[in-house]
């Protein structure tokens, strides 16, 4: 699952800022889990959204937004990548979405946030196996990104139902920090191997 960064050109960059920018991203994903459980996570279809919900919602694919242009500016590509231009615009329609469903109901939330899952976990499918013979130790990136289509799918289709709630997106990002740490490891395994420790 993704919370995800899609920039193939990163395959120029090196894999120690990726475990960077990943470690960064679990953190973030645990911060928001814990918030909205704290906060939201009974929230169910039919309910307006609080304001606490508002705002992690909204920040969720900003954050996804923000960490695509970090990924770039790693990868010293500008604004070329077209991959990484496509999952920009969709990290900050996302986030568009949001602010309309702030005004709406926690139904409405699930459904663009099911629907940003998907597409933005079939980009980072797409990047892992473009990655994978320059930076090596993609294969969690290609499962979460795999995971995302189908629990994006699974929460926009049960976006109505009355008993969806915002837990089942902190347990989207959950397993998106899990598989983020995975990639840090499998990262770092692969680059102790290279340099021979």
């Amino acid at each position: 699952m993704t919370q995800t960064t899609v920039t193939p050109t990163l395959a120029t960059a090196t894999p120690s800022g990726l475990r960077s920018l990943h470690l960064i991203r679990v953190a973030f994903s645990l911060i928001w889990v814990a918030l909205v459980f704290s906060t939201s996570a009974k929230l169910v279809s039919a309910d307006e959204p609080t304001v606490i919900a508002a705002v992690l919602l909204f920040v969720y694919p900003l954050w996804d937004a923000i960490a695509t242009l970090l990924e770039r500016r790693m990868a010293s590509t500008g604004s070329t990548d077209s991959v990484s231009t496509i999952n920009l615009g969709l990290g900050l329609a996302a986030t568009a979405g949001m602010v309309v469903a702030a005004f709406s109901t926690i139904g409405t939330a699930l459904l663009v946030f099911g629907v940003w899952a998907l597409l933005a976990g079939a980009l980072q499918l797409i990047v892992a196996i473009r990655r994978w013979r320059t930076v090596g130790a993609q294969w969690p990136m290609a499962i979460s990104g795999g995971q995302s289509v189908l629990a994006g799918a699974g929460i926009a289709a049960m976006s109505a139902s009355e008993t969806s709630s915002l837990s089942t997106v902190a347990g989207y990002s959950a397993f998106g920090a899990f598989w983020f740490l995975v990639s840090v490891i499998a990262l770092t395994v692969r680059g102790r191997r290279n340099t021979g420790r």
